[in-house]
């Protein structure tokens, strides 16, 4: 399970990591229709940043489940 202190700052984490990648999506997109390749470090924002979201939401909705089994309120 996660410890209690680090659940507020897995979803911020999580939070900014898809804004961002959603922001780095738009960016290739508008790049794209000017007929601009995007830089690499871009592409990659885009490409990596909302899985990685996903599975740090993931993790948190996972520990939610175990916690809520065992009996403990998620904000203990």
């Amino acid at each position: 399970m996660i410890p209690s202190r680090f659940q507020r700052p897995f979803q911020i984490i999580a939070a900014a990591v898809a804004i961002l990648s959603l922001i780095a999506v738009g960016a290739v997109m508008a790049l794209a229709f000017t007929g601009i390749v995007a830089p690499v470090w871009i592409t990659s924002a885009a490409l990596y940043g909302l899985p990685l979201a996903f599975l740090l939401m993931l993790a948190l909705i996972a520990d939610g489940v175990v916690r809520r089994r065992a009996g403990k309120s998620p904000g203990r």
